[in-house]
């Protein structure tokens, strides 16, 4: 349900850093919730809104 309103889930990320790449590091969840804005909504730079 989250995925569908656009809301991440940190927790789903985590267990798959953990698991799929344990030898990097983990954003935390403010450094993972502002990188999936970015991703989501693109950078403000260059935009007209």
């Amino acid at each position: 349900m989250r995925l569908m309103v656009g809301l991440p889930d940190y927790d789903a990320y985590v267990t798959h850093m953990q698991t799929t790449h344990p030898d990097k590091p983990v954003m935390t969840y403010a450094e993972f919730f502002r990188e999936r804005q970015e991703v989501r909504y693109g950078c403000a730079t260059g935009k007209c809104c």
